[in-house]
């Protein structure tokens, strides 16, 4: 197990998700994004995760605006390769790939040596670090066949001369994880949207492997994409960054009436049921203010009692393999970076 990963299942637990740092959906200034940065470290939070696909590097330059004033052994910060970041010609308004900034540059996709090098020493000028501390293949899947296999080699490369502590994948697919994991490729996963209350696609399919390999995940939109946020679900509420439909509608407000009975918000039911799993070291939550950390703080830090995932097990809304025997409570009083908050 690499120091970075151990670090992470330490003291990693809650991170910060670069993604609206990065202008996804709808703009922030920097000011804003500072005063967001400011208040997760202020609150606890040390592990931050980034791209240079998040707004065309623009995620990577606010958070290390902040991070590199920190000392460096105080936090873990991880971002990704495979999209290099390259001039476009000519240049448009603004980026078509969903975040609002300039779209003068385009994503190209390159998982050769030299791509991922490249792509690695721009993340450093961007951030002003020294070094990262977790480097993931980004979306393997989505560029082609064999492209994850690349990629883990190009990043083997790096992890055997001491460039970077810990190397795996970011995705929102399951396909093809399990032989990467068996085959010892891989650190820490970074799974998207693949195991949250209303998705339980990675339970045996990454989840459980990963678990037998000691393989970190790190479990990503764990609110679904936005219909999780809320106690119930609004008008217009997204999942899988669409309309949801009437029946994932349905079964959240099943959810969320197991949740209310116990006392417990939604939300921080949602935050709570990855890191049931002993292979999640830690969840990471896109934060747009300082008043959303705030909310994701005490969320994260309510007292959820087992009596509600025994009650969601028995109304066959999560499979029993996602709860293990025994207490699966956690105080309130726990902060959010100590790993005894998965104990």
């Amino acid at each position: 197990m690499t120091s970075a990963v151990e670090d992470l299942r330490r003291r990693g637990v809650i991170g910060l998700g670069g993604a609206p740092l990065g202008n996804f959906a709808r703009a922030m200034d920097d000011e804003q994004a500072a005063r967001t940065l400011r208040r997760a470290w202020e609150r606890g939070i040390r592990y931050f995760d980034t791209a240079p696909h998040y707004g065309l590097g623009l995620s990577e330059r606010r958070i290390g605006a902040e991070l590199r004033h920190r000392p460096r052994d105080e936090f873990i910060v991880s971002t990704k390769v495979g999209r290099l970041l390259v001039p476009r010609v000519p240049p448009l308004d603004q980026d078509d790939d969903g975040f609002v900034v300039p779209g003068d540059l385009e994503r190209r996709w390159d998982f050769s040596a030299d791509g991922v090098e490249r792509c690695l020493r721009g993340s450093l000028e961007r951030l002003g670090l020294d070094r990262i501390d977790i480097l993931y293949a980004h979306d393997p899947d989505q560029a082609w066949d064999g492209a994850a296999r690349e990629a883990l080699a190009s990043l083997a490369r790096l992890k055997a001369a001491g460039i970077v502590s810990a190397i795996g994948i970011g995705t929102n697919s399951t396909a093809g994880l399990e032989p990467l994991i068996r085959a010892g490729l891989v650190d820490v996963i970074m799974l998207a949207n693949r195991y949250s209350l209303l998705d339980h696609s990675a339970l045996d399919a990454v989840l459980a492997p990963a678990r037998d390999a000691g393989v970190a995940i790190v479990a990503a939109g764990v609110f679904a994409t936005g219909l999780l946020s809320t106690d119930q679900p609004r008008p217009g509420a997204t999942y899988e960054y669409r309309p949801a439909d009437p029946a994932v509608i349905r079964r959240t407000e099943l959810i969320a009436s197991v949740c209310a009975d116990h006392g417990v918000p939604l939300p921080a039911a949602a935050l709570a049921f990855p890191l049931l799993h002993p292979a999640v070291a830690a969840v990471a939550i896109g934060m747009r203010s300082p008043r959303e950390v705030d909310e994701d703080i005490e969320r994260f830090t309510t007292e959820i009692p087992a009596g509600l995932w025994r009650d969601l097990v028995s109304a066959g809304l999560i499979p029993a393999g996602a709860v293990p025997a025994g207490p699966t409570s956690r105080s309130p009083e726990e902060p959010p970076g100590d790993a005894a908050a998965r104990s």
